[in-house]
């Protein structure tokens, strides 16, 4: 099938449509929209850094708007989505799970924990009795010291419980004040059977095919990282895909080779190269957003060049500890170092870094300030704060739209 040739905008249009990001949502949230995103999305990053919003409750409030976070922990607690790792560690639907099982059952997830089993299998061991005996557990019911080095700097136990997750043996059942709970997957899905899972080159395969459509439109480089894929594997299955049809290709102005593309997306495609989709939503991103969690696709699809502060010395840090992506419209217009201060009821905004070049105007400061309200307001911390460390011009810019202590 020959499809039409891109222009980068056009491409732009499509991932942001593919990822549930077009458009601000045109109606209220509920349960089953938080599945619907994770299920668009495919895998939903979680990470711990709360300075705003734990990333995956931020991923979901992105696209969502006004939600209670309440629902994801309730789909996971009901078995309608798990835990495990994919992109990284991520909440994926749960029929995905076969997926995801032949992945782990293959030894392709636990890698992490090379060289430290054989040091520790009393910890394993304990643990394992642990849940056996007594069922669900948490690492906090086990009470010896965090061990110098290793996993996080984790106490043996906690390590011994992420060795045995990441094996399979064990799952997440549900959170509590966002700690995991853990116990074993034969206990929580007894009528479980491995016999019956695809093989590995047709989960490469699926998983490859998920990737290309929640990127929408997609360069080859960019496939292996969605689920952490083999990058020589999927290069080889790119190619047979392709000449199986179960992939399509698209040329883009610009890009010597052809993009990838699935045939669910061609609607997208057809809208965006007659001019029908317009991006309309302007938010903040948690860093680990699939929109950004790929620096190198990030740079080429929106010039813009993210890298995550947190894990960089204070010293480097150029935008604050923890700078969230601005999206207004298709592009990536800023940084933003912001602090939901939930004693004070205050979200302040330590810092506003606007991209090279951008012509800010004032539809643009109404969109970037309605956003900031919507953000500070779903926070619970409703009054928003300009600090000093706001540049004049930034200032200047935002402050008439804001409602500011």
């Amino acid at each position: 099938m020959q499809l039409p040739t891109l222009t980068l905008p056009q491409v732009r249009l499509v991932h942001l449509s593919a990822q549930g990001l077009l458009a601000a949502p045109s109606a209220c949230a509920d349960k089953e929209a938080v599945l619907q995103s994770i299920r668009r999305m495919g895998v939903l990053q979680i990470d711990t850094i709360h300075v705003v919003a734990r990333s995956p409750y931020f991923v979901l409030f992105s696209r969502l708007g006004e939600y209670a976070p309440a629902w994801l922990e309730e789909l996971l607690a009901e078995g309608r989505i798990f835990e495990q790792w994919a992109h990284a560690a991520c909440f994926l639907p749960q029929e995905d799970f076969p997926l995801i099982r032949r992945l782990i059952l293959a030894g392709t997830r636990d890698t992490y924990f090379s060289g430290w089993i054989d040091r520790n299998l009393d910890a394993v061991a304990t643990v394992r009795q642990a849940l056996i005996a007594n069922g669900a557990v948490r690492s906090a019911d086990f009470k010896s010291e965090k061990g110098a080095g290793g996993w996080w700097n984790w106490k043996a136990e906690k390590s011994a419980l992420e060795y045995l997750f990441s094996r399979g043996e064990v799952m997440v059942v549900r959170r509590e004040n966002f700690q995991r709970v853990y116990d074993l997957t034969q206990r929580v899905l007894p009528d479980w059977e491995d016999d019956s899972l695809p093989s590995l080159d047709e989960v490469y395969r699926e998983l490859i095919r998920r990737s290309v459509r929640a990127l929408g439109i997609a360069r080859p480089s960019w496939v292996a990282d969605y689920y952490r894929l083999p990058k020589m594997t999927v290069k080889t299955l790119l190619s047979e895909m392709v000449r199986s049809g179960a992939l399509l290709e698209a040329s883009v102005e610009g890009w010597q080779e052809p993009a990838l593309t699935v045939a669910e997306n061609l609607p997208l495609i057809a809208a965006a190269t007659e001019g029908k989709l317009k991006a309309s939503c302007t938010t903040l991103l948690s860093p680990f957003d699939p929109v950004v969690w790929d620096r190198e696709r990030a740079r080429q699809l929106f010039g813009f060049d993210f890298m995550i502060q947190a894990y960089t010395k204070a010293e480097k840090r150029q935008y604050g500890y923890f700078p969230l992506p601005l999206l207004y419209e298709d592009r990536l217009i800023a940084r933003v170092d912001a602090k939901a201060n939930r004693a004070t009821k205050c979200f302040e905004i330590k810092g506003l870094y606007l991209e090279p070049g951008l012509e800010p105007h004032e539809a643009m400061a109404k969109a970037v300030a309605a956003s900031l309200q919507r953000t500070a307001s779903w926070h619970r911390t409703p009054q928003i704060s300009l600090s000093p460390e706001v540049n004049s011009g930034c200032r200047e810019w935002l402050s008439p739209y804001l409602v500011t202590d």
